[in-house]
Order: C-alpha cells, then structure tokens, then sequence
C-alpha cells in the first residue's frame, strides 16, 4: 500500500512530466480515497475500465488517455459527467499520463513497442525547447519487404495493419511513434527512414508515403499504445508493493 500524493508525485518525477507541452493535464486527474493498494491500468479510461476497477475493488486507474483535453467542452454533462461520478462515488483515483508515457526512455509506449517487434533503438526525431523527440528510429535485426514486417505487426499486435507500400526495397531502418502521430510521417522521411509505424492513418498520409517512397504502416491508435500502461503499472507495483491488473478493452481502431 502506497499513499496517493506519493504515487502520484512518485510518478510524475518519474516520467518528468514538467518537460512536456501537453494537450491535457498529466497525473493525478481525479483524486479518490487516499491510500492505494489495488491499481488497474489500461488504455482509456473509458467507462468499461472504470466498470473493471469497480468489479476489482481497485483504489486508483492508470492510463494513456485520461480527461480534460484541450479544446474539449467543459461541461460536465452526459458521458462525462457518468464518467467523473463512477470514480467520485467510488472513491476511485484517476491518474493520466500522455505524451511523457509516449517518450519515457524505458517505460514509454514507443520503447515498449519496440521490444514487441524486435527493433534496435538508435535515436529520436523531432522535439523541441518544450517536449522531447517524440519520433523513435531505429533498425530491424534483418531487413524485411513491406509485406513480411507488416505480417509480422499483424502476429505481434493480433491486428492486420494499413500498409501503404513506397517501393520495392526491404525495410532496414524503421521510425515509430505510437497512437495518432501519422502527421510526424515528414519527420520520418526527413530522417532517412524506409518505412514509418503509426496507429492511425489520415487521407494525405497516402499520397505523401507513395509519392516519397516511403512505407506506412497504420497499425491501431489503441493496439501500438497498450504497452506503456502496462509497463508502468508492472513498476509501480513492483516499487510499491501494489496489486495491479491490467484490463484489456477491445478497441479496432
């Protein structure tokens, strides 16, 4: 058992959330009882998830995507507003981690996805004076034709991804970055990569790939961005002697 604020401070030290412009707050997003013993991780914090760490008897939920996202309509009304009252009634925590949970050297969605698929880390892309590189490159152990590495996403990940094919050439060096980043595809180019790994796709994502002969793979926001969660909880627990359960939501996208 562990008291909140020091999980939660714990945490934010941990995963450095002061060095990230964010479109959200990172941490403690909502505060419940004051010690925890039981966390549940997940993706979202849906309202199947917060169903889960009810059925669990958890005191705390830790995920990627939490609430009150820049831009968002403030009202605490409908989904919301059911959302907020579950943990509040049940005086469970939430605690949100974003883009430090992407980028965390060890822990970080983009590092966690490269041990799945086999990948040899050698730098960063992108970032500035107010967040880190958020774009990860490195190198597969044996170059791979777009077909074969997008089968191997498929058996990794249990999704079949988008493959945008740029040309023929096997793919030796790959650059990531997990969820909804297709938009960082020119810094992959810009960076010499053969291929770019994303979650999700957009309309001119294609024509920019083929027309820079760069492969894209879309392979799920919610499928590339299961592990980072997963890893933290697993720490934390292990840190503080805590029960956490990891609840796998569906999500096709």
């Amino acid at each position: 058992m562990v008291g909140l604020s020091e999980l939660a401070a714990y945490s934010d030290r941990l995963l450095s959330v002061e060095s990230f412009n964010d479109y959200c707050p990172n941490g403690l997003q909502v505060e419940g009882r004051a010690d925890v013993k039981t966390l549940i991780g997940g993706v979202t914090a849906c309202q199947a998830l917060l169903d889960a760490a009810i059925e669990h008897q958890a005191d705390a939920v830790l995920v990627h995507h939490g609430y009150f996202w820049k831009g968002e309509n403030p009202c605490i009304t409908g989904m919301k507003q059911r959302r907020l009252a579950t943990l509040l009634r049940h005086e469970i925590s939430l605690l949100a981690y974003h883009l430090p949970l992407d980028a965390h050297p060890e822990l970080g969605n983009n590092v966690q996805l490269a041990r799945v698929l086999d990948l040899t880390i050698t730098g960063t892309a992108g970032g500035n004076q107010r967040t880190p590189g958020l774009v990860m490159l490195g190198e597969l152990p044996d170059p791979l034709p777009g077909h074969a590495f997008a089968a191997r996403l498929a058996a990794r990940l249990s999704r079949t991804p988008l493959h945008i094919a740029g040309h023929d050439a096997p793919i030796k060096r790959l650059a990531w970055c997990t969820g909804g980043a297709q938009s960082y595809i020119e810094q992959a180019l810009d960076a010499g990569a053969d291929a770019f790994l994303t979650g999700e796709a957009s309309e001119q994502t294609v024509h920019f790939a083929r027309e820079n002969r760069l492969h894209f793979f879309a392979a799920g926001h919610h499928a590339t961005e299961r592990y980072g969660a997963q890893a933290l909880g697993t720490h934390l627990a292990e840190h503080f002697g805590l029960n956490f359960i990891f609840v796998e939501i569906d999500n096709p996208v």
